[in-house]
């Protein structure tokens, strides 16, 4: 008998498209309506300007982080 593994997706949000003053206010409403959720990731891309606005604003309030995975490092996750 196979048991489901449930696998729970993250709550994300995808800043492509985005000026860094705009992802800086998307990441701070992102960040501040779903902190009862956490983890969430936040999509970045490779630009390392991109990772330091959403970098600037977790510090700001207090949000520890990781950045991207082996295979992956355009997001950061956002743990508490």
């Amino acid at each position: 008998m196979k048991k489901n593994k449930r696998i729970k997706k993250s709550i994300q949000l995808d800043l492509h498209g985005y000026t860094y003053d705009e992802a800086k206010i998307k990441t701070e409403d992102f960040v501040l309506n779903n902190q009862h959720a956490l983890p969430v990731d936040i999509i970045t891309g490779n630009s390392d300007e991109m990772k330091k606005v959403v970098r600037q604003v977790l510090n700001y309030y207090g949000f520890l982080y990781n950045e991207g995975d082996f295979y992956n490092n355009g997001y950061i996750k956002v743990k508490s």
